[in-house]
């Protein structure tokens, strides 16, 4: 296979990673209107979010042993193809039970391309090519959150809620049929199906997505005070144990935890998964501020945070040429560095904050964003062997998104944590100064009170419209104080960095038939 076929095959490929990652995200602006489509309850609607990330993660490590037991190309081309059908009936939808299962179905099926993409671009190319494949994952994987909700807010204004499923169709069809015609690089082994350990698999699945239950609804029900949260979390903790055992002992597991024998595995891993938390708090961070603080819709928001895409994009040439010549570790360390810096940036966010001046804190995000992810993915899997790839590369994915789902969860609780506090020292401050208070106060009421005749309703205004003001100047130091925590835990990551030694370049790529 020639060069040109090769970066081909790859890029059809990382499209199809790009459409299930971004599926992640797409419903995140357009949930109202979801909602009022199925005539959902408000505690119904964010499982079609949660369900997808739960069945996605089930599905990252499994890929894994599906590689090998029906080859790449019909993995990837079946994960493509129910891909389409899921999303097809997820646009197709009648109710909101209906919707949470096609949810779960489309993400299981298309989470099988995620960990696929990185493993085919560690087999077919290395050297330059290598670099630059990683660096077009590194893109994909942090260009699709931050654009998930930008794309689905757009069309659910222009075309309705419903085409951001059914926009998924012409373009899955297309993945599905190149990749069948082109992969041609391993083989299947069928037998492997037979001996399939269905007790790993379901420990598996009850560990993944029991703890992505509890890290997606803990900081709603305030964690373990909450009877499903804790039942969950033991599930996940019984069902964890069982997986290892199952994994060190049983004849054929369904995965193999031998990548992390390997000590710099183990490290990059852990750094993948810190840095993760990071990109996604921070991904996760903005929109929120921007949407209870500023009160932007959907398309405001997309117009504001866009724009750390263009930092990814300026980042990724020179990710690529800075792994050509410099220790790995040395580009994760400018990295990490960026991004704490980019995190102090937001600390200091003020309740007016917008487009102006989250512009260059956003650019650095997306620059440091590409730094963190390519050079950990390298450190992971550059030196497997290559029936060892497809496993390491669904271990790695399953930590990295783990992480994010951690960083999220981390944060969701601290800015509750943090904004009942300042809440409280802003009352407490407001009861020490009592006379500036009332003044403040009867000045809202008299500009109210020239509007209505109605001297009661003007003084309930203003007292309203006073406890507002707190509530959102609360809420905007706690958010300092979040970026502020995200900004140290990610600076630690540092003292992992000397202890991961990088793979000896390699010199030739996989084996690929002509």
């Amino acid at each position: 296979m020639t060069r040109g076929a090769r970066l081909f095959l790859f890029a059809v490929m990382a499209f199809g990673q790009f459409m299930a990652l971004v599926d992640i995200q797409i419903v995140a602006a357009s949930l109202n209107a979801v909602q009022a489509g199925l005539s959902a309850a408000p505690d119904e609607i964010s499982w079609v979010q949660t369900a997808y990330l739960m069945a996605e993660l089930v599905m990252i490590p499994l890929a894994g042993f599906l590689a090998r037991a029906l080859s790449t190309r019909w993995l990837f081309a079946a994960s493509a193809g129910l891909f389409t059908l899921a999303s097809a009936l997820c646009g197709l939808a009648w109710d909101i039970d209906a919707m949470i299962a096609f949810r779960v179905f489309q993400g299981f099926v298309g989470g099988a391309m995620v960990p696929t993409v990185w493993a085919t671009g560690y087999l077919l190319f290395s050297g330059r090519d290598r670099a630059l494949a990683s660096s077009i994952l590194g893109v994909v994987t942090m260009l699709a959150p931050v654009t998930g909700p930008t794309i689905g807010g757009w069309i659910t204004e222009l075309i309705g809620w419903r085409w951001i499923f059914y926009i998924n169709i012409v373009p899955g069809i297309a993945v599905t049929v190149l990749s069948a015609m082109l992969i041609r690089f391993d083989t299947a082994q069928p037998s492997l199906l037979r001996t399939l350990d269905w007790s790993h698999l379901l420990a598996m699945a009850l560990f993944l997505s029991c703890l992505d239950y509890v890290l997606e609804e803990g900081p709603r029900h305030d964690w373990f005070h909450d009877t499903g949260i804790a039942v969950a979390a033991w599930v996940a903790l019984v069902a964890f144990l069982l997986f290892v055992e199952r994994s060190l002992h049983s004849a054929t597991p369904v995965v193999r935890l031998t990548p992390f024998r390997r000590p710099t595995f183990v490290l990059a891993s852990t750094l993948a998964l810190a840095t993760s938390a990071a990109i996604f708090a921070a991904t996760y961070l903005v929109p929120v501020f921007l949407g209870r603080v500023r009160g932007f819709n959907s398309l405001d928001i997309g117009t504001t945070v866009c724009v750390t895409g263009l930092g990814m994009l300026v980042s990724a040439p020179l990710t690529m040429r800075l792994l050509k010549h410099c220790d790995p570790r040395l580009v994760m360390l400018i990295g990490v560095l960026l991004f704490t810096a980019s995190l102090w940036l937001f600390s200091f966010i003020g309740p007016d904050w917008g487009f102006r001046e989250l512009f260059w804190p956003h650019v650095l995000r997306g620059v440091a964003g590409m730094l963190c992810v390519v050079p950990a993915a390298n450190l992971a899997l550059a030196d497997l062997a290559d029936e060892a790839l497809h496993e390491a590369s669904g271990l790695f994915n399953l930590l990295r998104n783990l992480g994010g789902a951690l960083g999220i969860a981390l944060v969701n609780t601290w800015l509750q944590d943090h904004g009942r506090l300042h809440l409280l020292r802003l009352g407490e401050a407001l009861g020490a100064r009592g006379d500036q208070a009332r003044q403040a106060l009867d000045g809202v009421r008299l500009a109210l009170a020239a509007h209505t005749t109605d001297a009661a309703q003007a003084l309930l205004a203003a007292q309203a419209l006073f406890e507002r003001q707190l509530q959102r100047q609360a809420l905007v130091l706690a958010f300092d104080d979040v970026f502020r925590q995200m900004a140290w835990l990610l600076l630690a990551t540092v003292l992992l960095l000397p202890w991961c030694r990088p793979a000896p370049p390699s010199s030739t790529p996989h084996a690929i038939e002509s």
